[in-house]
């Protein structure tokens, strides 16, 4: 067959797409509607990588690290300080800046720095600062707004971000969160870190899940209608044309409603673009800009969609008998074959079984296997679902007269039936599989503290040299705050700081109360006055060195760079002795405790103040409240909430963007469903308004188009159960954990994937009604 013969046909079917007529064109854009959601959200994935290293490219360029090498001042250094914090949830990113010269390195997003007592915001944080949500957070922020940080400066459009200008910056130079730089981005040798394989293969398997279900629905929107083409084949039979030269006609139909599918994906792909920069989801927010599908990428869905369409129509006539007097489709069809359907699976098990037991030690995955066996396994839950419907309804009973009508239409039609729902159990199929990888890996991501949260749920640390008793009363007179208590530490070493080798041994020196020491360490007595040398923990040898009396010790007064005066003190004659005990801070501790009044005033400008903090949870915005306490106290205080586990960023950060993918998948799973069923309602308008006019009560239809959409939903979240447990033993078995079912995530993705058709249902139901009328039969 000539290249010739192919376009002429093709074209011939693009004609008839155009010119079919209204019914025509109520068919071509069911199915544009249909293929453009589908094209609209691959272009938004194909954005997605370039979105990612947006993101990260912006976070690059305004680093400043507050750790780095010590400067002097000069006319292009600039003194920052870290301010972050956190506000009901919501990161909050915050510097106070302080110039100090005419070349001093301008953060990106902004054209001047703010004068003291000013500041320039994010312009979502203008917006919450300026709303009654943000009441709390205002009264964290005592600046005045004099301007907004520009897009170049932000990573997110609705990220929460300011510079405050500030003075006397430099005495507070700790190494840590103030330092002195010369420019805005990373070191210049920045180490590369190794990519861990497992992460790499969560990326992998995300991307295949979130994308089949694309797939699956673009190829059930390209066969819309079918029923109704099927009469226009059997005329063009009648009129001269072969079997072939038909189903290339009918594939040429198919063609015109994807590209024009294109253009509607195109147009939502760019409303999609703009609204993205309003909404945030699971805590990812972008710029529209940041949207910018990859030329090649785009190139390869221009093309693919339309070659898919040709494909999947000539695949679905290649059984069906085209006559001059009709398809050979209303008959009851052959049964289903299982062979080559098991295939599918059983060849993506044969694909991940090398990499079984492969684990993060024994070097990457193949990503081609992963990809290809994650593939065969999800597209056999297309295939097999057919099979399943068929065999299953075949032997469907008896029952009330919305259930008969329900079967008898499913036993006609299971092949529609289960087109309606492939898309949903792909997805939940791969979800389920997702999920139990993501449960199975997540404790090597995360790490255990020895943090007591029954007993303490924030600290905050105090810059050095504050008065931390003080600070202990204004934190107890804070609403939200059952006690209080507050220590501060340093440490002592037998050689000056500031040298180049510094002390050869080291202790810990702590500062209380007596009630604060003795939550630390069992003393025989205490009063104000006393030093106690505490045993009982890892590092008892450094204190029997170092803990004499009459011996002179050196306190850490240096600024992180080795500088800062050289402070001492002699262990005194009266030095008592007690056994460590698990402090507040949740471990035992062996070191020196003193009580206030043996604290020298040079010695106390050494010690950094820590506050822990026991809360009234049950009260709304506590830890806002402590956080507003602790700005007052110092800008530069750092309130942290303590939990029992902290888990890797990129970890985290993987499976918010699924959670962020999934949203975006079960929103396109829903609108095409809808799309599908209003279709095939209007395939049967004139059936529904017979049985109307037979005297069928309304209820009754409406009854057996939910059944017609229970059984096989129910149906097909069985199969995806099955495949995704199966796929997600496999997966944990490459990764070397433990297999484990994580079942209320399954559940939940099994009730997601029902409730969304059930919506779906459920909004179908009015146009339902309206169809169900006498007059529907009436023809023109």
């Amino acid at each position: 067959m000539s290249a010739r013969q192919w376009s002429r046909d093709l074209g011939m079917g693009v004609r008839f797409a155009f010119t079919g007529g209204r019914e025509g064109w109520i068919r071509m854009l069911l199915t544009a509607v249909g293929v453009g959601l589908g094209v609209a959200l691959l272009l938004l994935t194909t954005a997605i990588p370039n979105a990612l290293a947006v993101r990260d490219q912006r976070n690059q360029d305004r680093l400043d690290y507050t750790y780095g090498p010590h400067r002097a001042k000069a006319a292009n250094t600039l003194v920052i300080s870290d301010t972050d914090s956190t506000f009901r949830g919501s990161d909050v990113r915050g510097r106070l800046v302080e110039p100090e010269g005419p070349r001093a390195p301008l953060a990106p997003g902004l054209t001047k720095y703010p004068a003291p007592g000013e500041m320039v915001v994010s312009p979502a944080l203008k917006d919450l600062l300026g709303s009654a949500d943000g009441k709390l957070l205002r009264e964290r922020l005592p600046y005045r707004i004099t301007g907004t940080i520009a897009e170049p400066g932000l990573v997110g459009s609705h990220e929460l971000a300011y510079y405050a200008g500030a003075k006397d910056l430099a005495p507070r130079f700790d190494g840590w969160r103030t330092a002195r730089i010369d420019h805005f981005g990373p070191p210049k040798a920045s180490p590369v870190n190794k990519a861990d394989p497992v992460l790499i293969l969560l990326v992998l398997v995300v991307f295949v899940v979130l994308l089949m279900p694309v797939a699956v629905f673009i190829a059930t929107a390209v066969r819309f209608g079918g029923e109704r083409r099927d009469r226009r084949l059997a005329a063009l039979r009648l009129v001269g044309s072969d079997s072939r030269m038909t189903r290339r006609i009918a594939a040429g139909e198919a063609l015109a409603g994807s590209l024009l599918g294109l253009v509607f994906g195109t147009v939502f792909f760019l409303l999609g673009r703009q609204l993205a920069g309003s909404v945030e989801i699971v805590g990812i927010s972008v710029f529209p800009s940041y949207l910018d599908p990859s030329p090649a990428l785009a190139a390869l869905v221009a093309l693919a969609v339309p070659a898919a369409a040709v494909l999947v129509t000539l695949f679905a006539l290649r059984r069906v008998v085209i006559e001059p007097l009709g398809v050979v489709r209303t008959a009851k069809p052959t049964r289903r074959r299982l062979w080559w359907r098991l295939l599918l699976p059983l060849g993506g098990l044969a694909c991940l079984a090398p990499m079984m037991g492969q684990g993060r030690n024994n070097g990457t995955f193949n990503e081609y296997l992963v990809i290809g066996g994650v593939l065969l396994l999800l597209v056999g839950v297309t295939a097999l679902l057919p099979w399943v419907v068929e065999a299953v309804v075949a032997r469907l009973g008896s029952g009330g007269l919305s259930w008969q009508l329900a079967v008898r239409r499913l036993q006609l039609s299971s092949g529609s039936a289960a087109r309606l729902v492939n898309g949903i159990a792909v997805a939940v199929a791969g979800a389920i599989a997702l999920q139990m990888l993501f449960a199975g890996v997540q404790d090597d991501y995360t790490k255990y503290t020895a943090q007591n949260t029954d007993r303490v749920q924030m600290q905050v640390n105090l810059s050095r040299g504050l008065p931390f008793l003080p600070a202990a009363q204004q934190f107890a007179a804070t609403k939200g705050v059952r006690k209080a208590t507050s220590v501060g530490s340093t440490e002592l070493g037998d050689g000056r700081w500031s040298s180049d080798k510094g002390p050869a041994n080291t202790v810990g020196l702590t500062v209380g109360t007596c009630a604060t020491l003795r939550e630390m360490a069992d003393l025989p007595s205490c009063r104000d006055g006393d030093v106690f040398a505490v045993t009982g923990a890892d590092r008892d040898a450094d204190v029997a060195k170092l803990a004499r009396p009459g011996r002179t010790l050196h306190l850490d007064a240096s600024d992180g760079a080795g500088n800062g005066p050289d402070v001492v003190w002699t262990v005194p004659g009266n030095l008592k002795r007690g056994r460590a005990l698990i402090g507040p801070a949740g471990f035992k501790e062996s070191g020196v405790l003193m009580t206030p009044a043996a604290v020298s005033h040079r010695m106390s400008a050494t010690l950094t103040g820590s506050v822990y903090l026991a809360l009234d949870e049950s009260l709304p915005d506590a830890h806002e409240y402590v956080r507003n306490t602790a700005a007052r106290i110092d800008p530069l205080a750092n309130a942290m909430v303590w939990s029992s586990s902290e888990r890797s960023k990129q970890f985290t950060s993987i499976r918010t963007g699924t959670s962020a993918g999934a949203v975006c998948v079960l929103a396109l799973i829903g609108a095409s469903l809808l799309v599908s069923q209003l279709e095939q309602l209007r395939e049967r308008r004139k059936l529904l308004s017979s049985l109307v006019a037979f005297g069928t009560r309304r209820r009754t239809l409406g009854l057996s188009v939910l059944w017609q959409t229970a059984i096989p939903i129910t149906l097909g979240l069985l199969l995806a159960s099955t495949v995704g447990l199966t796929l997600g033993a496999v997966l944990l078995k490459m990764v070397g954990a433990t297999v484990g079912v994580d079942w209320p995530s399954m559940l939940s993705m099994t009730g997601a994937g029902a409730a969304v058709v059930l919506t779906v249902t459920l909004l179908s139901l009015p146009p339902l009604l309206r169809m169900m009328r006498p007059e529907g039969l009436r023809t023109e």
